[in-house]
């Protein structure tokens, strides 16, 4: 397999990703902000390159040198998004896949899918840069909230703080899913879609909690009953059908 990918990100979820797909065969590029992260990323057969968005003057053309380029950074900066755009529109790079996540969705009370309305947000504002940029093929995949291995939900609250919306439901995956669903649409050659990405159950944030708190050893968890338990549940159905997709952690009350 000669296939070459560039992962700009190569933190929590994109290091992982590169990692699995060098194991596949793939040509991995992968970008760090840190130079002390560069060794680590060469250990693993990735070829490394330190590369700040932010900075106008940085070239990145041999980073780009892909044939997909997946963009698994945080930053919500239109303006370094456009730059950004405006050097992948000069690369070889014609298939985008952009990491996004399903807090685009307001919480309204029901169920969520691609055809929903978004909120009027950085993130869903950057996301039509890519969806509506005819130089290359873009698809979104917007993630519920990212747990696994060293992520633990028992540690995504402070146990002398409240938790709100306790009868809200959840919308998480687990890493080890992101890393397969993304493998899936570079397979089987999925480009200009908007997918949802999440684990088929939505325990309520009561339940959920209460079970990772447990699996922590911690015995103070305390909701705030009076919060609005505002939820949204974020139907992934076209991905499953899509992608031929089956989730490793489908029921997130039983892993």
């Amino acid at each position: 397999m000669n296939q070459r990918i560039s992962i700009l990100g190569c933190g929590w979820l994109g290091f992982a990703l590169a990692v699995d797909l060098i194991e596949k065969g793939y040509r991995v590029y992968g970008s760090t902000t840190s130079n002390p992260k560069v060794s680590e990323l060469e250990t693993k057969g990735i070829t490394p390159f330190v590369i700040d968005i932010s900075n106008k003057e940085i070239n990145i053309s041999d980073f780009l040198v892909s044939d997909i380029l997946i963009i698994a950074i945080t930053s919500k900066n239109s303006n370094d998004i456009k730059n950004l755009i405006k050097n992948i529109e000069k690369s070889e790079v014609r298939k985008v896949l952009f990491v996004s996540s399903t807090s685009v969705y307001p919480n309204t009370n029901s169920i969520v899918t691609e055809e929903s309305n978004t909120n009027n947000s950085p993130l869903a504002n950057i996301e039509k840069l890519f969806i509506t940029n005819s130089y290359f093929e873009t698809t979104i995949i917007r993630f519920g909230g990212l747990f696994g291995y060293d992520r633990k939900p028992g540690d995504f609250f402070k146990s002398d703080k409240k938790i709100e919306n306790p009868e809200g439901y959840i919308n998480f995956i687990h890493r080890d899913d992101c890393v397969r669903i993304i493998k899936q649409v570079i397979k089987k050659d999925i480009w200009n879609e908007v997918l949802n990405a999440c684990s088929d159950s939505h325990p309520t944030r009561r339940e959920f909690y209460l079970k990772e708190a447990e699996k922590l050893g911690k015995s103070k968890v305390t909701f705030n009953e009076k919060s609005e338990n505002n939820y949204k549940i974020v139907n992934c159905q076209k991905l499953k059908s899509l992608l031929d997709y089956e989730f490793k952690y489908a029921d997130l009350m039983k892993y």
